[in-house]
């Protein structure tokens, strides 16, 4: 049987280059980037360019993958990952051993910078689209640049390619309060590129997939087929591993700080914990960068006094260092209002910690059967959820620990069953 050549597209990992840390569509675009280059048959990576599309064979398109890689600074253990050691000492309750904290140094951000613009030029020294093997599948993973057409019109010269999209999520389309001035017509304009061209689509989520195609029915355009597959838990994430002892009750909750995530409710909640306990107030923990228009929660996090000894803000942290963090909090908190996935929820679940998250479409599709579900606006419901799991040996801990006996997190591997059985359809 002959296999379909493969083109991936490598234009987000490529500008990543510069970059120290991987965002959630980063983690996809490379797992996606290793496993089609390592799969059998032809492969090639496409990169964009402003004059036009560049094909690179197999071994240089993995060189570059590799690359983007090795500069992420994430694959260290736990008990290198200074970020994690001192945050460690401090939710411990001692003194922290870390002197120098962990972050690019200017040799690594240089090396960085080299490899980006030799791989720039290398790029411009590729073969031109017409360089693909007659009937190729093209895969885009990431978004990056849908949202200018023009850099997919080579789609109907080579009307032969069959494109397939990933959608992660049509939040800045349905919810545009949550994000940048213009980015709701921006993302319009990337499914309007998608519904031009795919062949088909892969999401990670049912509710994404439902919400993509009723979308793409609404602008005119058809229903293409689509493939289902939930994100992958990394390894590192799991019951067995380093972990601590916090010197209380310690909740955590991951993502970028931004209004969709609702970090106001949980510090609006905190400052109230703090009046009704005092110094036994549990502890928040919240991992993520300060992302854009997070003003209020950025107000409470540096001007709130009474909030300060209990919540603790942490960014930086290695995979391993996050995942033995997660394994050693007493539960993840996740109100977000609205999520294309969700991935803290499956990483808590498969290491064992309870998750209390909001009651939306997709949390209950990744969360059914362990999560509680609460209302994002419940703010007494959240309170009591707080307060019942901080009692140590509490019943409503102990079910929800009791719901996560036998569970089994989404893989790698099953994620792609789906999506390569779509991509074999074609």
């Amino acid at each position: 049987m002959t296999i379909r050549p493969i083109a991936f597209d490598l234009t987000r990992l490529v500008t990543r280059l510069r970059h120290a840390s991987p965002s959630g569509i980063d983690r996809v675009d490379l797992a996606y980037a290793r496993h089609v280059l390592a799969g059998a048959g032809p492969r090639f990576g496409l990169v964009s360019t402003g004059l036009g599309p560049r094909v690179l064979d197999r071994a240089h398109a993995s060189r570059i993958v590799e690359a983007v890689a090795a500069g992420w600074i994430e694959d260290v253990a736990a008990e290198s990952d200074p970020v994690y050691r001192r945050l460690e000492a401090r939710l411990a309750g001692r003194p922290a051993d870390v002197a120098a904290g962990r972050g690019p140094t200017r040799s690594s951000t240089l090396r960085r910078r080299r490899i980006q613009a030799e791989t720039v030029l290398g790029i411009f020294r590729a073969a031109p689209v017409a360089a693909l093997p007659e009937g190729s599948l093209y895969l885009h993973t990431s978004h990056l640049r849908l949202d200018k057409p023009e850099r997919f019109d080579w789609l109907y010269t080579r009307a032969d390619v069959r494109p397939v999209f990933f959608v992660h999520d049509l939040i800045p389309i349905t919810h545009p309060e949550y994000g940048r001035t213009g980015e709701a017509e921006r993302h319009r304009l990337r499914m309007r590129t998608i519904g031009r061209h795919a062949a088909a689509i892969i999401v990670n989520s049912a509710d994404t997939g439902e919400r993509t195609l009723a979308h793409l029915a609404a602008d005119g355009f058809g229903r293409p087929p689509l493939a289902v597959g939930h994100l992958g838990v990394e390894p590192a994430f799991g019951r067995e591993g380093p972990r601590f002892a916090p010197d209380r009750p310690t909740f955590l909750v991951c993502g970028t700080i931004e209004p969709r995530k609702n970090h106001l409710l949980l510090l609006h909640l905190w400052r109230d914990l703090v009046e009704r306990h005092g110094p036994d107030t549990p502890r928040l923990v919240l991992v993520g960068r300060r992302g854009w228009e997070a003003e209020n929660v950025v107000d409470l996090l540096e001007r709130c006094e009474s909030i300060r000894p209990h919540v603790v803000e942490v960014s930086g942290l290695s995979t391993h260092g996050l995942a033995a963090l997660t394994r050693s909090c007493t539960a993840l908190l996740m109100p977000s209002f609205t999520e294309g996935y969700g991935i803290p929820i499956v990483e808590a679940a498969a290491s064992g910690v309870p998750v209390v998250a909001s009651d939306i479409a997709v949390h209950r599709e990744i969360g059914a059967g362990f999560a509680d579900f609460l209302d994002p606006l419940d703010g007494l419901g959240w309170r009591r959820a707080v307060e019942d799991l901080s009692r140590p040996g509490g019943e409503h801990r102990e079910a929800l620990a009791r719901r996560l006996d036998g569970y089994v997190a989404p893989s790698w591997p099953a994620h792609f069953k789906p999506a390569d059985a779509l991509l074999a359809a074609l």
